[in-house]
């Protein structure tokens, strides 16, 4: 079947509102891949971590992976891993407060399937890990996922098995979660590279008209940072990783660049091009225009409605060193990315409740988008300096030479996964877990389901 090709336009319908703005959520920590994570006395398994198994759900879907030779909008064809035939898979759309249940099938996608709802803080059980919350699904198996939002904003859902050659094959896709009364994004832009397909992402030779959008959320699907421009009109970001943003002031002119898995969402003051740099250009109410080759970039550090972060006190600290090391395996010179010294260091504990801040110092030549599962943290600074706008995010890009402090409330108990969200660098072992006590999981990469989260 048809995909789309690599900037992807989808559906309309959902507004990001304020997280947590005057509550912690959740960040980085450190964490271990031995397989069985054992922090304490196990009071409690993954496995009872789950969402309603007992309500009727607001919302079904059923997702089929398979494999499937898909032609993008550049008449390019690509061997990928798709979502029921498509790929990026289908837009889902929810809302907050639904129970949302998703049927994960594969039909024939030898690696296994996994589906991990990036962003969004589901119970530890529906987090859609291999090895660390479920075992991943076989070929003509099935999964079943439950879980209530309770944010708004724009997501991603994508494979977590394999992820590294999965997701960047196709098992992705957008997630849009909409207030309770509806309304949102008019339209979702994903930006995607394939690895067999065009070099650039996107065609910039097909521009698309559309009508013009009050709300665009864009998506940065691949492995490095992307850097997006809206030409034409004044804008604002109204919310970065689904995190509506206090008070957000008109640009013009400058660049925005979202990290590896990162999202944000804007506001043109009137007809627009939004255009992904080296990809292609969508007009909104307008022909698509070329966008700058550079400018000043966007910095969320400062940006909108001062809102200085909580400076504790802190319940625990946690460091994490990223760091780029060379070194040599079985006579061949390799480079590998490690975290506090180490290739998938131990886990961090911490106990439920907890007000915890991280320090996150890049000491490498690499720069390394840090996902933690389950949660949101708060910026509190970047190389010292405050930060004075209300910047929540769980996917923080940091530069090499690069130091933030970050924080966030344990509230969400389980095993969660904290990685480089360059997926080549997690599955090459940039890979932490944050432990709560008395939680572990009885998965474990390998073993007879070939558990490989990255």
């Amino acid at each position: 079947m048809l995909a789309t090709g690599a900037i992807v336009l989808l559906g309309a319908g959902a507004t990001t509102v304020a997280l947590h703005a005057d509550t912690p959520a959740a960040a980085p920590s450190a964490g271990g891949h031995d397989g069985h994570h054992d922090p304490g006395p196990a009071a409690r398994s993954v496995t009872g971590l789950t969402g309603d198994r007992t309500a009727e759900p607001d919302v079904r879907f059923t997702l089929t992976a398979r494999t499937a030779t898909v032609v993008l909008a550049s008449g390019a064809t690509v061997d990928a891993l798709t979502f029921d035939g498509t790929a990026p898979g289908p837009e889902l759309r929810v809302r907050t407060g639904q129970l949302v249940e998703v049927v994960l099938r594969n039909a024939d996608v030898t690696e296994g399937v996994t589906l991990h709802w990036h962003g969004i803080a589901v119970p530890n059980a529906e987090d859609g890990v291999a090895g660390v919350t479920q075992d991943a699904v076989a070929p003509g198996g099935e999964h079943v996922y439950r879980f209530r939002p309770d944010e708004t904003g724009t997501f991603w859902y994508h494979a977590h098995q394999d992820s590294a050659r999965t997701v960047a094959r196709g098992l992705f896709g957008a997630l849009v979660v909409e207030p309770a009364g509806g309304g949102g994004p008019d339209a979702v832009l994903v930006g995607h590279t394939w690895p067999d397909g065009p070099t650039v992402v996107g065609t910039a030779d097909v521009p698309v008209r559309r009508e013009p959008a009050r709300r665009i959320g864009l998506v940065n699907t691949d492995s490095t940072t992307q850097t997006w421009a809206v030409v034409g009109a004044p804008f604002t970001v109204t919310a970065i990783d689904g995190v509506d943003l206090a008070g957000p002031t008109p640009l013009e002119g400058v660049l925005l660049r979202i990290p590896a898995g990162g999202r944000m969402d804007v506001e043109p003051a009137g007809p627009a091009t939004v255009a992904l740099l080296g990809g292609p250009a969508v007009g909104f109410g307008t022909d698509p225009a070329a966008p700058p080759a550079d400018g000043p970039v966007f910095d969320p550090l400062t940006y909108g409605t001062a809102a200085p972060p909580p400076g504790g006190p802190f319940d625990r600290e946690l460091v994490q060193v990223l760091d780029t090391e060379r070194t040599t395996r079985r006579g061949v010179p390799s480079v590998v990315w490690t975290i506090n010294g180490e290739l998938h260091p131990p886990p961090a504990v911490v106990a439920e409740g907890e007000w915890v801040r991280i320090t996150i110092r890049n000491d490498g030549t690499d720069a390394h988008p840090m996902h933690l599962h389950g949660h949101h943290v708060r910026v509190l600074s970047r190389d010292g300096v405050p930060a004075t706008g209300a910047w929540w995010t769980d996917s923080l890009g940091v530069e090499a030479g690069q130091t933030y402090e970050v924080a966030f409330r344990a509230d969400n108990p389980g095993v969660w996964m904290d990685h480089c969200h360059n997926l080549t660098h997690a599955a090459a072992g940039m890979v932490l877990h944050l432990a709560y006590e008395g939680v572990s999981t009885p998965y474990t990469p390998g073993g007879g389901a070939g558990n490989t989260p990255e």
